[in-house]
């Protein structure tokens, strides 16, 4: 297993992902206002700040994206490997869950490499870099989030 640890750069936040595999992960996101638990478990990713489990499935989705998760960020990299030189773009539909209302929509998403190490994210507007270790996860998703540990 691995364990992982990001801080929120913008804001304070905190999450902790222990990871089986890429589809076998958990972890816990800590905000200003907010303790959220997830668990991904295959196709259906299970969600909780205390109200009782939500359960999201992929139905159509390529991944999910929960809001202010590096690991989740990283599942496309590692799974479609982005990160060799002249890897070509990719476009994804996302299942997005939005935290701490836990809503979930399916967003369009592009991926773009740039270097040996360093992918650009693109939802509508929003654009940002992401860098990311030999293994594929994400070190530090600019302005946003950096990872403290390992």
């Amino acid at each position: 297993m691995h364990t992982f640890i990001w801080q929120g750069i913008d804001e304070p936040r905190m999450e902790i992902a222990y990871v089986e595999s890429l589809d076998d992960a958990h972890g816990t996101q800590i905000g200003l206002a907010y303790e959220l638990r997830w668990q991904l478990t295959g196709s259906t990713l299970t969600v909780d700040i205390g109200d009782g489990p939500i359960h999201h499935h992929l139905d159509g989705a390529d991944y999910f994206d929960l809001q202010h998760s590096a690991f989740f960020n990283s599942l496309p990299v590692l799974t479609d490997g982005l990160l060799p030189p002249g890897s070509a773009p990719r476009d994804y539909t996302m299942r997005f869950v939005a935290v701490p209302t836990l809503t979930a929509t399916l967003t369009p998403q592009r991926y773009v490499p740039r270097t040996a190490s360093t992918v650009t994210f693109i939802s509508g507007t929003y654009e940002a870099d992401m860098d990311f270790d030999l293994d594929g996860y994400v070190t530090l998703y600019h302005e946003y989030l950096r990872r403290l540990h390992p």
